[in-house]
């Protein structure tokens, strides 16, 4: 198995680096250390800004700034930049276009031991909510650096959602991975069910499809990084050729990309789909693993609704 390194890290990483290589500023809620933007700060002072603990005023700030043609980044836990910050982002990001690109760490179950007021399940939805809003969920170190560049080069709001709990980096054990907004990436074919995943639950998708192909079951797992734009072709094209689909995310299976997926397949090809999510519950606090049982975010349970998603066909 690859490398284990939580998206958070690359998320600083990626911001240092592409700061030698383009023109933009950072703006944070004074959790520098947790979201990794200290990185950006260390290398970069002049064009770091800490907001204090008021991501609505950050959103504003930053709101501001790319109102005079600058490339900001605004970074917070995904609890407070989503959440907290939701009016200004609607209304002074999304509803002017501006090119501002929202760091949101800390999202999902992942978080562990911090529990409901922080581990977001709703980000995802909230965002999608906003016209014109790109959503990143990447799955591994090299996809979100792959994102936070890919986002710099976008023109119009972007949220990214980051974790704090190490997986796999797939990406960079795979000779053809390439990163592009609103595609894709095929992880694995197959013939009898689709599993459509993002984020921390790839891997598990993979693991499951192993899973199932001890029992001859052939499962396609596909990377849907970006939840909006949707990569609607790939997901209708597996979906007509396996004939039931799964989904998995750490997230609320309201409004995610299992609604998203759903949506989708229900006006163009509709066929079974079962979500694997949290399911309409908050956190809890608890050791992450823990957690990912109690929330049925398990390889396991990715098997178990694949069985019954090729049963409905």
């Amino acid at each position: 198995m690859a490398d284990k390194k939580a998206t958070r890290e690359s998320y600083g990483q990626a911001l240092c680096e592409l700061g030698e290589k383009y023109d933009f500023l950072v703006l944070d809620a004074d959790l520098a250390a947790a979201t990794k933007t200290g990185m950006f700060k260390k290398k970069f002072p002049e064009r770091f800004f800490d907001c204090g603990i008021a991501e609505g005023n950050m959103i504003s700030v930053a709101a501001g700034i790319a109102a005079t043609g600058k490339t900001v980044f605004a970074s917070s836990f995904a609890m407070f930049a989503a959440g907290r910050a939701f009016e200004q982002v609607r209304n002074s990001i999304g509803y002017p276009h501006l090119n501002v690109k929202i760091g949101a760490t800390h999202a999902g179950i992942t978080v562990g031991e911090d529990g409901a007021t922080h581990q977001c399940n709703e980000d995802i939805a909230l965002m999608r909510t906003i016209p014109g809003m790109v959503i990143i969920s990447p799955a591994d170190a090299t996809e979100s650096y792959a994102a936070v560049e890919a986002a710099i080069k976008h023109e119009g709001p972007v949220y990214m959602r980051f974790g704090r709990f190490p997986v796999p980096d797939l990406a960079s054990e795979k000779a053809d991975y390439k990163f592009e907004i609103g595609k894709g990436v095929v992880y694995k074919e197959g013939s009898d069910v689709t599993i459509v995943a993002n984020g921390y639950m790839v891997h598990l998708a993979l693991e499951a499809a192993e899973l199932l192909a001890a029992e001859g079951i052939s499962a396609e797992v596909i990377n849907i990084h970006t939840v909006k734009p949707l990569d609607s072709e790939l997901i209708v094209s597996s979906a007509k050729k396996t004939g039931a689909v799964v989904t998995a995310e750490e997230h609320n299976v309201i409004g995610g990309l299992g609604s998203a997926v759903a949506d989708l397949l229900s006006e163009n090809y509709p066929v079974p789909v079962i979500k694997v999510g949290v399911e309409d519950r908050f956190g809890q606090s608890g050791k992450v693993l823990e957690l990912l049982e109690i929330y049925g975010l398990t390889a396991k349970n990715i098997y178990e609704k694949a069985k019954i998603a090729i049963s409905k066909k």
